[in-house]
C-alpha cells in the first residue's frame, strides 16, 4: 500500500459514497487508476466500504459496550456465539479483565436486561459480564490517521 492507496483510502473514509471521478480529481490521477487501486484494496481485505447505521436514529434508545469475562479457553467460542447474535453490532476478543467486548443498540434499559439475561448469559463459556452504557456519543468516527 502506497500514499496514493492511503489518500484514497482517507477519502473513502470521510465519504464512503464518492465517486471514483471524485477521488481522482482530489488524488491527481485518472478515474481508471482509482478503479483499479480500490477493486484491489476491497479485493485483497483492506478496505469494506459499508453503511454503518446511527442505531439511536434507528430507535435503539439504550447503546451498550459490555465487557465480558469467559471460562478459561473459552473466549473464543463465546465471541462466535454471540456474533451470530443479531443485536451485536460489534464484537471483539480483548486483552485486559474482558476477554470478548460487545457493543449493541436496545430500543430501552428493559430490552438490554433482558438481552442481557435471556442471549448472552446462557452461552456456555460466560462468566461474567459488566456493562457500561453509553449517556451521550461525542465522537462517532470510523477513520484513521494513515
Amino acid at each position: 500500500m502506497d500514499d496514493l492507496d492511503q489518500k484514497m483510502i482517507s477519502l473513502l473514509q470521510m465519504d464512503g459514497r464518492a465517486s471514483n471521478a471524485k477521488i481522482a480529481r482530489e488524488v491527481g490521477v485518472s478515474e481508471g487508476t482509482v478503479r483499479r487501486r480500490l477493486r484491489r484494496l476491497v479485493e485483497e481485505d483492506v478496505v469494506k466500504v459499508i453503511a454503518v447505521p446511527n442505531l439511536e436514529k434507528l430507535g435503539y434508545a439504550t447503546t451498550a459496550l459490555i465487557g465480558i469475562q469467559t471460562s478459561p479457553g473459552k473466549a473464543d467460542s463465546v465471541a462466535n456465539a454471540i456474533a451470530q447474535l443479531p443485536e451485536a453490532q460489534y464484537v471483539a476478543i480483548t486483552t485486559g479483565p474482558y476477554d470478548v467486548m460487545l457493543w449493541t443498540g436496545q430500543p430501552s434499559a428493559e430490552a438490554l436486561g433482558n438481552f442481557l439475561r435471556d442471549k448472552v448469559g446462557p452461552i456456555e463459556g460466560v462468566q461474567r459480564t459488566e456493562t457500561f452504557v453509553n449517556l451521550a456519543i461525542k465522537k462517532r468516527t470510523y477513520g484513521m490517521v494513515l
